[in-house]
């Protein structure tokens, strides 16, 4: 990661802590080659492997406590005000720290609700204990949640300009695989070609390899997050790719939706257009009402509720989610308000988050109709950063 981005979240985590009155953000990691925390990249940009505290507090100071034999790594990097190596234990230098800063409220690296925040192992959370044990501060530990979501989701204006190349690369890709979509081809050769535009441009595919892109064409495809198949596109199907790069260090994550033309046809059958502009309207909807202070929750009942009205079943999915340095990022989501989800549904959304709005729903006998667009939050409402699918493409 770019050090002067990691040097703004470090500055930026200082303010979140005042605002959210937390004393301390105490991120505690070990061979993190293996066992990586999320925010590693974001706070220090350097793998660890003796047990390591990165610590950030509300007053402006920051210390890493590091293996001796990394502590010229950490301190080249210039993040922390203080860096300490130590040799036979962490726990001696962590407690003496901690007592000249005497926190009150520690937050540590653990969630219930986001994986992003959930870096801390048990063993380790047992280590943290037992070094602290008949200290004040083992009862001082908060988890580190709120901190993690609002740093990972307010981006930066130097994030934004990354992230918008990031999509205007992927949506070059999208132009080229117009081109290249025809009857007769598979779901493997439309994943195979956007492969080869990545290696050609030196990109990273935004999630796994074996499903990223994701390709579906026709009647009854596979699920959303399977990989494609050598099922083949034919006239009269309705075909659709999700996908997205990994960009300085970024992520995109977008959706298309194409129309193969059956013989005799200039435009796509009444179903089809109905199911496309259903999909469409109903991402307006969202973009028209989403703004900050708002749950997530609310978003997807605009989406949800509205093609269900249309005579559609519910997608089987949150209508939307953060993108950043993660495709799927952040803590709060455009989620319905189910067990899976926890309390992210329901979390209010601030200005600088960068979400995925991405509904679907089948059309009999065609297949699936599904538009995936990324929004940034504003402080009075929203702005596309893709430019939105308008109209179904057709291909001859």
């Amino acid at each position: 990661m770019n050090l002067d981005i990691i040097k703004e979240k470090v500055h930026q985590a200082i303010e979140i802590l005042n605002e959210k009155n937390i004393d301390m953000w105490l991120t505690f990691v070990r061979e993190t080659k293996v066992s990586k925390d999320p925010m590693i990249d974001m706070i220090v940009g350097e793998n660890v492997t003796w047990q390591s505290a990165f610590i950030i507090n509300k007053d402006g100071d920051t210390a890493a406590i590091v293996g001796s034999i990394e502590e010229e790594n950490i301190k080249k990097l210039d993040i922390y005000n203080y860096t300490y190596g130590y040799v036979q234990s962490i726990k001696e230098p962590l407690i003496n720290y901690l007592d000249i800063k005497k926190p009150k409220k520690i937050a540590i690296n653990y969630s219930k609700n986001s994986v992003l925040a959930d870096g801390l192992t048990f063993g380790m959370y047992q280590l943290l204990n037992d070094y602290l044990h008949h200290t004040l501060y083992s009862e001082r530990l908060v988890s580190s949640e709120e901190i993690i979501s609002a740093l990972r989701g307010r981006k930066s204006s130097s994030e934004i300009e990354i992230m918008k190349e990031a999509i205007t690369e992927t949506l070059k890709i999208f132009e080229e695989v117009t081109e290249f979509i025809k009857p007769n081809k598979t779901e493997l050769d439309i994943a195979n070609f956007v492969k080869s535009k990545l290696k050609e441009r030196n990109f990273q595919p935004a999630w796994d390899s074996e499903t990223c892109p994701a390709v579906f064409t026709g009647p009854n495809p596979s699920g959303a997050h399977s990989g494609p198949t050598d099922r083949v596109i034919e006239k009269g199907h309705v075909v659709s790719l999700d996908f997205g790069i990994k960009y300085k260090g970024y992520c995109s994550d977008l959706q298309r939706c194409w129309y193969i033309l059956k013989d005799g046809e200039t435009q796509a059958p009444a179903p089809v257009q109905k199911g496309f502009e259903v999909i469409k309207n109903a991402i307006q909807k969202v973009a028209d009402a989403i703004e900050p202070g708002v749950m997530g929750v609310e978003m997807d009942d605009i989406a949800r509720n509205y093609i269900v009205k249309s005579g559609y079943p519910e997608y089987p999915h949150g209508l939307g989610h953060q993108v950043g340095r993660e495709v799927h990022d952040g803590g709060a989501g455009l989620f319905p308000r189910w067990e899976r989800y926890g309390q992210t549904p329901f979390m209010r959304l601030e200005a600088g988050q960068v979400f995925t709005i991405e509904p679907r729903l089948p059309v009999e006998g065609y297949g699936v109709v599904t538009i995936e667009e990324e929004i940034l939050i504003t402080e009075n409402g929203c702005e596309f950063l893709s430019t939105p699918q308008k109209e179904l493409i057709l291909i001859r």
